[in-house]
């Protein structure tokens, strides 16, 4: 099953929870990309909408790798294995906690305003998100509702894995959820539209159903006996903002060719995405982070803003369905660079441009690891969030221009980063990006980083023509 937007996806959903109608549901999405598709089923249900915050507790040097997650009400949800596995210290530990509830009670604040959180006792609870991975964040949402008095959990989304959503039975009381694919490997996949969601529409959204609510009571009939029968569920007028997601960054150009290709490279045929704007002048090769694909919605966001530059893109899958499975192999560099550098000899045989690198995460070490060969054919490589260090000691070897981003508040990564920079000999430059965190989820990060890349490579793949 694939879903248009979150709001095409909440729409679906809201069909399938049409028998909690009349449960006296509140409808809670998990921001910030829940909450549009909460939005939804709170309209069709005639229910209040509000936000049950959650952030997940990131391994260090490694983000992407949740080792559990907290909520309001002090709930917290730890996956001892990953904590062993990711040799997540006490101390290590402790400061990730510190860290994600500041920034927990920043959310709550932020998204709700001078609100008060919607009474959940004796109430039903629909717990929302847009797609469920590994399943830690919706476990936590659903033991914060019950510890805040809920009646009945029920947890909805559109997507899920099969065995995340078998686990997740025994959290919640009924688990609803339209799609659960056995080829599942990010939530992404599974939409049209994916961008990020920004706070600005979680904010404007929850204001809207807070409104209907409220417009809905002052409509309700008193109890003298000259009222009128009661009305059914309040309806909620139409969001203020756009139902699909707003996009950070400019679509690609609607003349660009976009196909789907089968990359030859390391021995396996890796399926990827090649879009190339009518006389693209270059083209860049994304080697996307742990725990993604080629679809991930970030790096799919910076590719359409070098699209519209007039640049090419190639977004391909590093890893097979089957490797993507253990863990261990993301942080296989080597092997992640190999395939990289035969990737581009694919590309080369298709076009003659200027081709760049832009890695994300451990994908930027094997950016950095393909761009050190002494016959390496990249004419710049920009990293988002990457781990260059884990290049090593071939950080020396690498002459193409090499652009560092990392956000202003990622304090361990941009460390690493800069220690990196300092083992760097080619023309090089650390962009910092203020308030960011690791995935640059905070809004116009991420746009700041597509221009950031948009520049660099425009410069250095693609300058003007002299007089």
């Amino acid at each position: 099953m694939l879903f248009a937007h979150r709001a095409d996806a909440g729409r679906r959903l809201a069909a399938a929870l049409r028998h909690l109608e009349g449960a006296d549901p509140v409808v809670l999405g998990l921001p910030r990309g829940g909450v549009p598709v909460a939005f939804q089923v709170a309209r069709a249900l005639g229910a209040p909408l509000d936000v049950v915050v959650v952030r997940k507790l990131g391994v260090p040097h490694h983000r992407e790798l949740g080792f559990g997650a907290i909520g309001e009400g002090g709930v917290r949800v730890i996956s001892e294995d990953i904590v062993r596995l990711g040799r997540v210290g006490p101390e290590d530990r402790a400061a990730v906690e510190r860290a994600e509830e500041a920034e927990l009670v920043r959310q709550a604040r932020r998204f709700r305003g001078d609100r008060p959180r919607i009474p959940l006792e004796g109430r039903t609870a629909i717990v929302v998100d847009d797609g469920i991975a590994t399943g830690a964040t919706a476990a936590a949402a659903c033991q914060v509702v019950r510890a805040l008095g809920a009646a009945r959990v029920v947890l909805a989304t559109p997507v899920a894995p099969p065995d995340a959503a078998s686990r997740l039975r025994s959290a919640a009381d009924e688990v609803v959820c339209l799609s659960t694919p056995h080829a599942f490997r990010a939530v992404g996949e599974w939409y049209e539209d994916f961008t990020q969601t920004p706070d600005e529409e979680v904010v404007a959204l929850l204001a809207e159903a807070d409104a209907a609510t409220e417009r809905a009571a002052r409509a309700a009939p008193s109890d003298e006996p000259a009222a009128s029968a009661p009305p059914g569920p309040p309806a909620l007028s139409a969001p203020s903002v756009p139902s699909a997601p707003s996009v950070p960054s400019a679509p690609s150009p609607a003349s660009a060719s976009s196909a789907e290709v089968t990359v030859d490279a390391d021995g396996l045929a890796l399926a990827g995405d090649l879009v190339l704007p009518p006389g693209a002048p270059a083209v860049v090769v994304f080697a996307h982070g742990s725990g993604s694909s080629r679809h991930s919605p970030r790096n799919r966001s910076v590719a359409r803003a070098l699209n519209h530059a007039g640049l090419g893109t190639l977004l391909f899958d590093l890893l097979t369905p089957a490797e993507e499975a253990d863990r261990a192999n993301v942080f296989d560099i080597e092997t992640l660079a190999r395939r990289l550098t035969d990737a581009t000899r694919w590309l080369r045989r298709r076009e003659s441009g200027p081709i760049g690198y832009f890695g994300a995460s451990t994908g930027a070490a094997a950016a950095l690891w393909a761009a050190a060969s002494a016959d390496a054919d990249v004419g710049a490589v920009v990293s988002r969030g990457g781990r260059p260090d884990l290049a090593g000691p071939l950080l020396a070897d690498v002459r193409a221009p090499t652009l560092l981003v990392v956000g202003g508040r990622d304090t361990t990564v941009l460390g690493l980063n800069r220690q990196a920079l300092a083992e760097l000999r080619c023309e090089k430059q650390l962009a910092i990006v203020p308030g960011a965190t690791h995935l640059f989820e905070e809004p116009g990060a991420l746009a700041e980083v597509a221009g950031l890349a948009r520049a660099w490579f425009t410069s250095h793949l693609a300058p003007p023509a002299g007089p």
